[in-house]
């Protein structure tokens, strides 16, 4: 084992990633079972909720694309995109670990996704004039798993780089992305609330679990080291 493994602070860093990711796989399975068992407190205010946030049929055009431009961040080819120019910085830097937990992170939290869907089996919400149709399943959702796992990925490689005051802004920005893209979700009609949380709770422990899987977790091997000069 080498010296940097050793450290305090580096096994303070596991052991909270190690801490969140068990916490956030915690929470999808209570409401994975929730759903399967049809617990009726989590049935009712997935309901009232998808009831009162739901946008209506009757949105007008311009609405409807400011709430899909809005739920965007969530899709694999808004991921793709925004990780390209990262990858391709972090080829010229040779750091291979690095741009292996970035890709693995990114590209395999969706095929993860469909998979639980298909177990868990649910609908999604069906509302009396229609709504948006929509084939695949519900829960978790895709969109709230994908940015979790954005803004999570996002975070653990930036914060080695960035000071205090950075770190906190980039926190609470990455924070307020994933709760408007899990909103929107809500907004279209197309998710339950327990649907995004869930997916969220997915993303964010997958990107970790995989961050610790290649040693990229802050101090780690497979991480950015600081900016010189802080």
């Amino acid at each position: 084992m080498d010296v940097l493994q050793q450290t305090p602070g580096r096994v303070t860093v596991r052991r909270g990633a190690a801490a969140a990711a068990g916490a956030a796989v915690a929470v999808l399975l209570a409401l994975g079972a929730g759903v399967l068992a049809g617990w009726a407190p989590q049935v009712r205010l997935d309901d009232a909720l998808s009831s009162a946030l739901y946008a209506g049929d009757d949105r007008s055009a311009l609405h409807d694309a400011l709430l899909e431009v809005l739920t965007t961040p969530g899709v694999t080819w808004f991921r793709v995109v925004v990780c390209l120019p990262v990858l391709f910085w972090l080829g010229a830097r040779r750091a291979w670990r690095t741009a292996g937990w970035v890709v693995t992170a990114n590209v395999l939290v969706a095929p993860l996704t469909t998979l639980l869907k298909e177990a868990v089996g649910r609908v999604r919400p069906a509302f009396e004039d229609g709504g948006a149709s929509y084939d695949t399943l519900s829960f978790p959702s895709g969109h709230s798993s994908g940015i979790a796992t954005l803004v999570t990925l996002g975070l653990v490689l930036a914060w080695p780089r960035l000071s205090p005051a950075r770190r906190r802004l980039a926190l609470a920005g990455g924070l307020a992305l994933a709760v408007l893209v899990g909103v929107t979700r809500m907004w279209l009609g197309v998710h339950f609330l327990s649907d995004v949380v869930g997916g969220w709770a997915l993303g964010v422990a997958w990107t970790l679990l995989v961050a610790m899987a290649y040693d990229a977790l802050p101090g780690g091997r497979g991480a950015l080291p600081p900016r010189e000069g802080r």
